[in-house]
């Protein structure tokens, strides 16, 4: 069998460098026109890029696709385009007493760091691609991406569209299994966007810390809902019900558990219930219901299914056609509701990234706060009241990365927001200014006047009494 050639991804990383050190300063306007780039290839090339997604996963609208992957990728890069002269902009800082008194003169400079390299996963291939592309472009930088071997037809479509639409020495594409994936977060970008899981997220960081790489790291985690005591339960069941099933809940933001309290328990489930079934009422054949995304992920859930039913989970399957899943090879999984779960159940342990939404009852809003602090910081949190109090509440005692009020996972669709985790979910930020920030160095300048400060203020040597004078004085309470 014929070997597939080596990918030369030093050899990418070396050519752009060089490219962007001799292009220094490069013009706004070219930033400008890389994002425009980019912008163009995704809406031209959107059914595509759908289509092929689709056939990655199985099924997957392309409605979903439209939604979750292209508009995303280009709201952001209009952003950008629209923010761009206002972030670049020098920041004038104010220069040290006394030494703006007489003329020194401190400003900040957000400079393009050189290259940066973005592996992105299978879940949302392209929009996780091509929107840290956005930023990383209109911070000045030359961009290298890895995307997801899992999703072969999608990572290949991009790799062909980008070879198009930009020059190698601009944007490339590097394509692979786990052993490219390996070298390429190994290799010393000046900044490494990973989006995965914990566990590996772990391994890059360390990789990365060779060549003390800066990362951003946008990992996963279990997104608690808490629902308040003065929460719309119908529009919470509607919201949570839309956020669990969007992608089968193939989603890093996915809501992964529920806390509700004791007496509105059987209400909520079952409002959870209606609006599944008003929603998806069939599923085996129903194209705006997503399959799991390959046998591997598919069995693990079943796995975590079966799991808290031995460990004395009450399991509620949200089957509203009687739909026999059992003599489809299509890896439709139906809506799952746990009750009764505890921590040593598997799917209490680790991220569900599927159609399983266990259900903790507690019995008070404090009670949810404290059993989400007990656990690892989250990538989001979402909280349903009509309280602004007990809203406040659960805001200033829990930390997570972002956080929704009264829906979920719409923290990451501000495009002036940052969007990043904390902990164990996460590291580092982008969107919003952030993004920006993130991908540029913060240089600092200070220009110093013609006046000999340093015997002006008694800090030259000889010291002497001019030099005690000076800091008698600067040294005031």
């Amino acid at each position: 069998m014929e070997q597939a050639p080596q990918i030369d991804v030093a050899g990418l990383l070396a050519r752009q460098r060089r490219a962007f050190e001799i292009a220094r300063p490069e013009p706004l306007d070219l930033r400008a026109d890389r994002i425009r780039r980019a912008i163009a290839l995704l809406v031209d090339h959107a059914d595509d890029l759908a289509a092929a997604m689709s056939a990655d996963f199985g099924n997957r609208s392309h409605d979903l696709s439209m939604l979750t992957d292209i508009l995303p990728a280009v709201s952001l890069g209009k952003y950008c385009l629209k923010s761009l002269k206002r972030w670049a902009r020098p920041e004038r800082r104010a220069a040290t007493f006394p030494l703006g008194l007489i003329g020194g003169r401190a400003q900040v400079r957000h400079e393009p760091k050189g290259v940066i390299g973005i592996v992105s996963p299978w879940n949302f291939p392209v929009g996780l691609s091509f929107a840290p592309m956005m930023q990383a472009f209109a911070a000045g930088n030359r961009v290298l991406v890895k995307p997801s071997e899992f999703t072969e037809r999608t990572s290949a479509l991009v790799a062909d569209l980008i070879s198009r639409f930009y020059a190698p020495e601009e944007a490339a594409v590097v394509t692979g299994g786990a052993d490219i994936a390996a070298r390429f977060v190994a290799m010393p970008f000046d900044h490494l966007v990973f989006t995965g899981s914990t566990a590996t997220g772990r391994k890059v960081m360390e990789a990365a810390a060779r060549h003390l790489v800066p990362v951003t790291l946008e990992l996963g985690g279990k997104s608690p809902v808490i629902v308040g005591r003065s929460a719309n339960i119908a529009r919470m069941a509607e919201r949570v019900t839309i956020g669990k099933l969007m992608n089968a809940g193939q989603i890093c933001l996915a809501p992964d558990y529920m806390l509700v309290r004791e007496d509105r328990e059987q209400e909520a489930i079952a409002s959870i219930v209606d609006s599944a079934s008003t929603m998806y009422p069939t599923l085996l054949a129903n194209g705006d219901y997503t399959s799991i995304f390959n046998d591997r992920h598919f069995e693990r859930l079943k796995g975590l299914i079966r799991d808290a039913a031995e460990k004395g989970a009450e399991i509620i399957e949200v089957n509203p056609a009687g739909e026999d899943f059992s003599v489809s090879n299509g890896r439709k999984m139906p809506l799952t509701i746990l009750r009764n779960v505890n921590d040593a159940m598997e799917v209490m342990q680790q991220e569900i990234f599927g159609p399983i939404l266990p259900v903790v009852a507690c019995s008070t809003t404090g009670d949810a706060i404290d059993y989400v602090n007990a656990h690892d910081r989250p990538l989001g949190l979402y909280c349903f009241s009509e309280d602004d109090t007990e809203v406040e509440q659960v805001l200033a005692r829990t930390i997570s990365g972002g956080a929704t009020v009264n829906d979920v996972i719409l923290h990451i669709a501000q495009d002036d927001l940052p969007f990043g985790g904390i902990g164990p979910s996460g590291m580092g930020a982008y969107h919003g200014p952030e993004g920006f920030r993130a991908f540029s160095h913060a240089r600092a300048i200070y220009r110093q006047p013609r006046w000999d400060v340093a015997a002006l203020s008694g800090l030259k040597p000889p010291y002497g009494a001019a030099t005690r004078r000076a800091l008698k004085m600067l040294l005031r309470k």
